[in-house]
């Protein structure tokens, strides 16, 4: 790691994540809480795409021409979809394990990603059309540190998409004390100290010149699973623009 990256990156964290990785894509595996949420992920994810670049919700490939970038990629869970909705993708994360497992899994598709073991302060003044980072900020040694690297990546007119839980009892009953209890994620995935609610979110933005244009929350029933939701106790998906 370099100095750079160390501002950012927890290495505690990038070993715990990095021990996950060759079980990452596995749908029944450590990640499975993941793979459920993806695809409420993804809705909001398109839907915002849509809106700021002024697709029609049917185009197949509506960031055909775009660079997309994805901090925190893990496995490529979210960087495959965005290449096959037209992106150049590059997907950046802390523990090389990660890396390593995502080309494996995107090379005998034909995606073409660009995946880096490199921190987020490297890619200053890329300007990419899209910046995500989703489920990662809880996990940063600095979070004032780390929006300011994804606001120095992101083009003028570009869009970006944060998600991450809330500090609320409910999170901590449910991502930290339940979920681990019953296996559904790895112990010490979620430290809720490291929660950042939405309202300390928008400030850490703000100070770094962006703006957040729509906030929603994600909640879980065990009936129908993870669904977007005006309730952003458990956790939150937030779009956000250069002010």
């Amino acid at each position: 790691m370099t100095k750079a990256s160390s501002s950012t990156i927890k290495p505690e964290e990038a070993t715990h994540f990095g021990a996950l990785a060759a079980d990452w894509w596995d749908p029944r595996g450590p990640s499975a809480m993941l793979h459920r949420l993806n695809p409420v992920r993804l809705g909001y994810i398109r839907a915002a795409i849509d809106l700021h670049f002024h697709c029609d919700s049917s185009l197949l490939k509506p960031l055909a021409g775009k660079r997309a970038l994805d901090v925190g990629c893990g496995a490529g869970l979210l960087c495959e979809p965005l290449a096959r909705l037209g992106a150049g993708v590059t997907g950046l994360d802390a523990a090389p394990e990660n890396i390593a497992a995502a080309r494996a899994h995107a090379e005998p598709q034909g995606l073409n990603i660009d995946y880096r073991h490199e921190a987020i302060e490297h890619f200053a003044g890329r300007g990419f059309d899209l910046v995500t980072s989703l489920e990662v900020i809880e996990h940063v040694d600095d979070p004032q540190g780390f929006v300011d690297g994804l606001a120095g990546t992101m083009a003028d007119d570009g869009l970006m998409i944060i998600s991450t839980p809330n500090r609320t009892a409910l999170s901590n009953l449910m991502l930290v004390e339940l979920a681990e209890l019953t296996g559904r994620i790895p112990r010490g995935t979620h430290h809720h100290e490291q929660f950042i609610t939405p309202d300390e979110m928008e400030k850490m933005l703000s100070e770094a010149g962006l703006e957040v244009i729509n906030t929603s929350g994600i909640s879980y029933n065990l009936a129908s699973g993870f669904t977007l939701s005006d309730n952003l106790a458990l956790n939150y998906l937030i779009t956000v623009v250069k002010a």
